[in-house]
C-alpha cells in the first residue's frame, strides 16, 4: 500500500520537485493546460491546545480564505499577529466563527476585529458562536470605547460598532451561506462547556471541517462525512500521563481531559468512520511542553486511519 502520509517537510519538497520537473518538460507535454488554481486556502494560524502560552505553538485559530475573503475559525491569543505572519490582510476578514467559549479559542475575538479596524477594515463582519457572543461584543466595544472614539475623531474611521454583527447559535444546522461558502454546525461534547460546535465549510472546490474541542463525537462524524479535509484536535495519552502526574490535582485533571478531548486512537476512528480524504492534526494536547515529534503523532494515529495524515504546524497552508 502506498504511503499517503506527508510530513510538512515532504509536502514542501514534493511541491518544489514538481515545479522543477515542470520546467524541464518540452514538446507536446508542455501544451498540457495547468490545473485551475485552488479557490480555497486553509491556513493553520495556531495549533496549540490549552490557555497557557506555548513557546512552539500559537493559540488555536484557522483561516479559510476563499477568493480573497477570510473566514476565521476561533481567535486565540495572538491571532492578529498570526494573520500578519501568514500574509493575510486583516481587512480581508469576512466572518468570524467561535467553536466554544473557552479562552484559548476566544481571547482575541474582539482584539482581532479592533486591530483589523485600526488597520484597513471598513466593511461589515458577521460573527457566529455560542452565547454570550452578543454580550461579549458589546462589552468589548465598551472596554475600548476611548480608543475607538479617539481613532474615529483623529483618523476618520467609521464606528466599529456598526461593522460587527454578532449571531448567537445554540443548536446544530445551517449557520450561514454566501456566494462563496456554506457553513453548517454540529453540536459536539466538550464538558463542562456548552454548547460547543464543529463547523463544516463547503467551498467551491472542497469541503473543510473544523472539529473545535470535543471528545469522540458521532455528531462530528456525521458532519464530516466525505469531507476533503478534517482538522481535528488530538491528545496523546502517554505524554499526557507524565505531565498530569506532576500536577497537585492530577486525578481531577485527568478526568476532565479524558471526558472532553479526543485521543490519537479516537481521532483516527473519527476520520475513518467519516470517510475523509485528509486528516489534519491540530490543537495538540500536550501542545507545548513536553515537545512531541511529528513522527510520534503519526505513529499513534496511523493504525486507525489509512488516508493522508498531516501533523499541523503554525502557519501551515493546505
Amino acid at each position: 500500500m502506498p504511503d499517503h502520509t506527508l510530513s510538512p517537510t515532504r509536502r514542501t519538497l514534493l511541491g518544489g520537485s514538481a515545479a522543477m520537473g515542470a520546467l524541464a518538460v518540452t514538446g507536446a507535454a508542455s501544451q498540457t493546460p495547468a490545473p485551475a488554481p485552488r479557490r480555497s486556502r486553509l491556513i493553520l494560524l495556531g495549533t496549540a491546545g490549552g490557555p497557557t502560552p506555548k513557546p512552539n505553538r500559537a493559540a488555536p485559530a484557522q483561516a479559510i480564505v476563499v477568493d480573497g475573503h477570510t473566514y476565521l475559525v476561533d481567535a486565540g491569543n495572538g491571532t492578529g499577529r498570526q494573520m500578519v505572519l501568514a500574509k493575510l490582510k486583516l481587512g480581508s476578514l469576512d466572518s468570524v466563527f467561535l467553536t466554544h467559549q473557552h479562552s484559548d479559542h476566544n481571547a482575541d475575538y474582539g482584539n482581532v476585529l479592533l486591530l483589523a479596524w485600526a488597520t484597513d477594515l471598513a466593511h461589515r463582519v458577521d460573527t457566529y458562536g455560542p452565547p454570550p457572543l452578543a454580550r461579549m461584543t458589546r462589552q468589548f466595544l465598551d472596554l475600548n470605547d476611548y480608543d475607538i472614539r479617539t481613532r474615529m475623531a483623529d483618523e476618520g474611521r467609521p464606528p466599529l460598532a456598526d461593522l460587527i454583527v454578532p449571531h448567537e447559535i445554540t443548536g446544530p444546522g445551517p449557520v450561514m451561506r454566501d456566494a462563496r461558502v456554506t457553513v453548517t454546525a454540529a453540536l459536539v461534547q466538550h464538558p463542562p462547556v456548552e454548547p460547543a460546535f464543529a463547523y463544516r465549510f463547503d467551498c467551491p472546490d472542497r469541503s473543510i471541517v473544523i472539529s473545535g474541542d470535543t471528545r469522540y463525537s458521532p455528531n462530528l462524524i456525521a458532519l464530516a462525512k466525505g469531507a476533503d479535509v478534517l482538522v481535528h484536535e488530538v491528545m496523546y495519552l502517554p505524554e499526557l500521563e507524565k505531565l498530569i502526574a506532576t500536577e497537585p490535582n492530577a486525578k481531577t485533571l485527568r478526568e476532565h481531559l479524558i471526558a472532553s478531548h479526543t485521543t490519537t486512537e479516537e481521532v483516527g476512528r473519527v476520520a475513518t468512520e467519516a470517510g475523509v480524504k485528509t486528516l489534519v492534526l491540530s490543537h495538540f494536547v500536550p501542545g507545548g511542553y513536553p515537545f512531541i515529534k511529528d513522527e510520534v503523532w503519526l505513529d499513534a494515529v496511523r493504525p486507525h486511519f489509512k488516508g493522508e495524515i498531516v501533523v499541523g504546524r503554525d502557519l501551515m497552508e493546505l
